[in-house]
């Protein structure tokens, strides 16, 4: 049986050339068992090109891809360049030989590079990613609502007035409204304009395949009158009602500045007509939909599932740059055996205002040698970095220890945030 190291020494892990980029494309379709048309093709092609992308050649084969886009992600207090991981492929016949791990050792170093101190993904295998260091750090629910009777809510709706607007002109008049949510909840990546177009609104029809599926083109909503900035929006996709489906509203975002605005977008939603459920399948698990619904029977939740995987590339990098809702003073013992530069015992100081630099509490991450508080992996802090998910739990599933009483709860106090983070992007 071949080694992983053998298999390792005839492998030779380089940047993928432009020249190899249908090469690629193919290979990911083909291990993901894909027939995409010839826009979505050059959709991904785009994409791979701009970003960071390996290859693994076996001779003059190509038998594995590993690409990242260079995004920016929202974290608490800040933002940080992010390797949005994605095109991770291996030939069927390279399996188990130590590939993927080549690609990411190779993905790193180019992370470190590219001054991008933290990698995220969306896992078609959570079983795989979890040895390469990434933690589920963003949670979605999916939510449908019954509309076929008026939506009933707790309070009353906004009363500005409500206008479909051209798609092609959306993103400039939505781009506000998006960023003011930036340092509301973590886990968001920042978008252009070229971004807004092809993915979020999929003005080319690449990403969605729109209408392959049912479903219309993209649809928006924005409350507020014509010359003042939203209040809030929602980009939808229809489908009609059939023999034995009923019709049905898909909302890919929905963004608000307040809860009345929100339940002036829900109430819209749930109005359209020869339409009976409106579905969504990623909202974030503190949705204020949740609590405004006055009979929650009309609005069920239907899954809850991580979403982002986050893996923190440069430990020190990432600590210092978030900002922290509580003091906090402990010695953590890391470990990470995929980059060994992170792990030790480490001495974390920090406070609120750190993102700010306030000299107060500008936070610190220094090697120690004093007994540790707590040890965990590097995969639960990147699970608890945004804020989504508390230290402790991973504590009572005996995945991290607690050696001083009471380290935990203070850690936790310190990485908390007012919303949690949420990421309903899938790149």
């Amino acid at each position: 049986m071949t080694t992983d190291t053998a298999a390792r020494a005839t492998t030779d892990i380089r940047d993928l050339a432009e020249a190899d980029l249908d090469r690629a494309l193919d290979l990911c379709y083909s291990v993901f068992h894909l027939k995409p048309g010839d826009r979505t093709r050059n959709f991904h092609r785009d994409l791979l090109r701009d970003g960071l992308r390996v290859g693994a050649y076996d001779g003059g084969q190509l038998a594995g891809l590993a690409g990242a886009h260079r995004r920016t992600l929202s974290v608490p207090g800040g933002q940080l360049p992010c390797a949005a991981v994605d095109f991770i492929s291996v030939l069927p016949t390279h399996r188990r030989r130590g590939v993927l791990a080549s690609m990411m050792d190779a993905l790193w170093r180019r992370c470190a590079a590219d001054g991008r101190p933290v990698a995220c993904l969306w896992a078609s295998e959570s079983a795989i990613y979890g040895r390469f260091g990434f933690g589920a750090a963003t949670e979605v629910y999916g939510i449908e609502i019954d509309a076929s009777r008026p939506l009933a809510l707790r309070l009353a709706p906004d009363s500005r007035p409500l206008r479909l607007i051209d798609p092609a002109e959306a993103p400039a008049l939505l781009a506000p409204r998006y960023d003011a949510t930036l340092p509301q909840r973590a886990g968001r990546f920042t978008r252009d304009e070229s971004w807004w177009r092809a993915g979020a609104l999929d003005l080319n029809g690449a990403s969605t395949n729109a209408g392959q599926d049912g479903f219309g083109a993209a649809r928006v909503v924005v409350l507020g009158a014509p010359g003042e900035e939203p209040g809030g929006y929602a980009v939808y996709r229809t489908r009609a009602p059939g023999e034995a489906s009923p019709g049905v509203v898909s909302v890919g975002e929905l963004e608000a500045e307040s809860a009345p605005a929100a339940a002036a977008l829900w109430a819209y939603l749930t109005s359209i007509d020869l339409t009976s459920a409106v579905r969504v399948q990623g909202r974030p698990a503190d949705d204020p939909l949740l609590y405004l619904a006055a009979d929650r029977d009309q609005v069920r939740v239907t899954g809850q599932e991580p979403s982002l995987w986050l893996r923190l590339v440069d430990v020190r990098a990432a600590l210092t740059t978030r900002s922290w809702a509580a003091p906090v003073d402990l010695v953590l013992d890391l470990r990470d055996t995929a980059l060994p530069a992170n792990a030790g015992r480490f001495r974390l100081t920090a406070g609120p205002g750190g993102a700010t630099r306030e000299p107060t509490w500008e936070p610190t991450w220094e090697p120690t040698g004093e007994a540790p508080d707590i040890s965990l992996d590097v995969r639960e802090l990147g699970s608890c970095y945004l804020g989504g998910t508390p230290l402790r739990h991973f504590v009572h599933a005996g995945l991290a220890t607690e050696h001083t009483p009471g380290a935990v709860r203070r850690l936790d106090a310190a990485l908390e945030t007012e919303w949690l983070p949420f990421t309903g992007e899938n790149y």
